[in-house]
C-alpha cells in the first residue's frame, strides 16, 4: 500500500512540474507570436514610409530647380537587406532631408500631391511610435521571463533568448541584454 501511494505522489509531482513546464513554455509561444505581430505592424509602416519618401523624389524634382541628389539616400536603401531597427534610422534621416526641401522651396507647399506626402509622413509617425510602444512593451514582459527564476530555466533549455528594444540605437552598441550564466 505505502509503494502504491509513494508511487501516486510521484506521478502527481509529475504531472504538476510538467503542467508547470508547458504553462511557461507556452506563455514563450505566446509572446514569440506577439513580438513577430509587431514587427509586422512596424514593417508595414516603414515600408510606407519608404514608398512615400520614394514618391517624393519626384514631386520635389518636378518642383524645384534643384541639382542635388534629392533624398539620395532613399535610392541607396532599395538594394540593401536591412533590419527594421536600420531601416526606421534610415528612414528617420530622410525624413529630415524632406522637411529640409519643405524649408527651402516654400513653393513646395502649395503643391497637392507634395502636401499629402507630408501629411501621409506625419501620420506614419504616429502609428510608428505607437508600434514602438506596443513592441517594447512586449519585450519587457518577454525579457521578464527569460531573466526571472523558474521560467529563465525554460528560456534556457528552449534557448530562448533575451530580445532587443526597438529604441533607435545602434545596432553595434553593447547589448546590455544578453542572456549570460
Amino acid at each position: 500500500m505505502g509503494v502504491i501511494i509513494t508511487i501516486l505522489l510521484m506521478l502527481i509531482i509529475f504531472c504538476i512540474v510538467f503542467i508547470l513546464l508547458a504553462t511557461t513554455y507556452n506563455k514563450f509561444q505566446v509572446f514569440t507570436i506577439r513580438i513577430n505581430e509587431a514587427e509586422t505592424n512596424i514593417d508595414t509602416v516603414l515600408r510606407k514610409r519608404f514608398d512615400l519618401l520614394n514618391k517624393s523624389i519626384d514631386v520635389i524634382k518636378a518642383n524645384t530647380n534643384t541639382k542635388d541628389d534629392v533624398l539620395g539616400s532613399i535610392e541607396g536603401l532599395k538594394s540593401k537587406k536591412l533590419s527594421n531597427f536600420e531601416l526606421d534610422r534610415r528612414l528617420y534621416d530622410c525624413i529630415k532631408e524632406f522637411s529640409k526641401y519643405k524649408e527651402l522651396y516654400p513653393a513646395l507647399k502649395n503643391n497637392e500631391s507634395f502636401v499629402k506626402i507630408d501629411v501621409e509622413l506625419s501620420e506614419s509617425e504616429a502609428e510608428i511610435v505607437a508600434f514602438r510602444k506596443y513592441y517594447n512593451d512586449i519585450i519587457t514582459d518577454y525579457n521578464k521571463m527569460v531573466k526571472s527564476f523558474p521560467s529563465n530555466i525554460i528560456a534556457l533549455v528552449f534557448s530562448f533568448k533575451t530580445k532587443r528594444y526597438f529604441d533607435g540605437k545602434n545596432q553595434e552598441d553593447e547589448d546590455i541584454y544578453d542572456f549570460k550564466l
